[in-house]
């Protein structure tokens, strides 16, 4: 019997930087081969072109499927998922693999899930069953409702499957895979960290990520104003990494672009993954709405205050204070949670094994075409 292929589909920094070391264990798994999809962002020179970082890798990709990343409307943002649906179905009809590996809540994994479906590809969806509001959430979940397995990454998210109708013998407890390695990414001292991104040494600083939400687009430069303007008064340098290509984007980097931040800040496109989580270690506060603030801030302890809705009822340990998008409140939570200093590191996103979980469900789960006979469970 020979090995069982597995394609992953990436289509952002984020997604391909949380799944690197799941990647590298199923790769390195006796009976898997690994490839992967490239889309979305990474082949956009103004999102930092990551496929480079996806090739230095040294995984093997199997194709590249362009898709309008620029125009940043929710309409846009619809087209590209049918893009990516074309791509993918042509990709999966030639190359046949013996499953799809899907993580989270982007338009991209939609397509993929879609696409693998009508193929006759098992898709694997790593995140499912999570809260978080807005757009993502409708998404995760219909990505769940297509996909043969899951691998979720926390017992709450397990049991919101269950009531959704899929089978429990079909979800797989594993933790979150961005969880993996995250310590030994973050390894650089304080001072070395500090120096690598170019901000003024043995000061304090914020690292600050806000992306759009799709339904409150047009709200997006009011919000960045009333980020940028309780980040002025709180003074302190700002480490600002720049927003995703959702509907809304356009206006946080107009709005940052009509705005000066503190005295020492720095504002970059994109981060290697491990700079970004030293970054994220090191930082006194992390400010925005990322998902690295939800989930892997929690390993390092830091202070994170999470503004407005993007990841609205997401699981979250006692180092996230949730605020609104006026300034004021903004202020008063970056200030207390910087007073409060380091939580203790308790994660309740897993515990830094997801990877062999991940690879050990995909050598042994069924893979047969029976796995595509999908009925809810009542």
């Amino acid at each position: 019997m020979g090995r069982r292929r597995i394609l992953f589909l990436t289509g952002t920094r984020a997604d391909f930087g949380l799944m690197l070391a799941t990647l590298r264990r199923i790769q390195a798994t006796p009976g898997l081969q690994l490839e992967v999809a490239v889309t979305g962002t990474h082949l956009s020179r103004e999102h930092g072109h990551t496929v480079d970082e996806v090739r230095a890798s040294g995984l093997p990709v199997l194709a590249e499927i362009p898709v309008d990343v620029l125009t940043r409307t929710g309409a846009s943002m619809a087209l590209a998922i049918a893009d990516v649906t074309r791509g993918m179905t042509q990709l999966l009809e030639r190359a046949r693999p013996d499953a799809l590996l899907l993580l989270g809540d982007r338009g991209e994994m939609l397509a993929g899930a879609i696409a693998a479906l009508h193929v006759g590809v098992p898709a694997v969806h790593v995140h499912g069953g999570e809260r978080s509001g807005t757009v993502d959430e409708p998404v995760r979940h219909a990505i769940s409702k297509l996909a043969a397995y899951h691998c979720v990454a926390t017992e709450a998210a397990r049991e919101r499957l269950v009531k959704m109708g899929e089978w429990p013998e079909r979800i797989v407890l594993t933790g979150a895979p961005g969880l993996d390695g995250l310590q030994e990414l973050a390894n650089p001292s304080r001072e070395e960290t500090l120096s690598a991104l170019g901000l003024p040494a043995a000061q304090d600083f914020v690292l600050a990520l806000f992306h759009p939400v799709v339904q409150q687009a047009g709200e997006a430069a009011q919000q960045t104003r009333s980020l940028l303007q309780a980040l002025g008064e709180l003074g302190l340098p700002v480490l600002w990494l720049e927003p995703n290509a959702d509907a809304g984007a356009r206006e946080i980097l107009a709005a940052l672009d009509a705005a000066a931040l503190p005295p020492g800040s720095r504002r970059v496109q994109h981060l290697p993954r491990a700079q970004f989580c030293a970054a994220m270690r090191h930082c006194a506060v992390m400010a925005g709405n990322s998902s690295s603030g939800i989930i892997e801030a929690a390993s390092f302890g830091t202070p994170v205050v999470n503004v407005g809705t993007r990841q609205h009822m997401r699981e979250h340990g006692a180092n996230v204070v949730d605020v609104g998008t006026e300034a004021v409140g903004i202020l008063a939570a970056l200030r207390a949670q910087r007073s409060h200093g380091r939580w203790p590191c308790d994660n309740p996103w897993g515990d830094g094994r997801a990877g062999e979980r991940i690879a050990q469900a995909l050598a042994t789960l069924p893979l047969d075409s029976a796995v595509l006979e999908k009925t809810n469970s009542y």
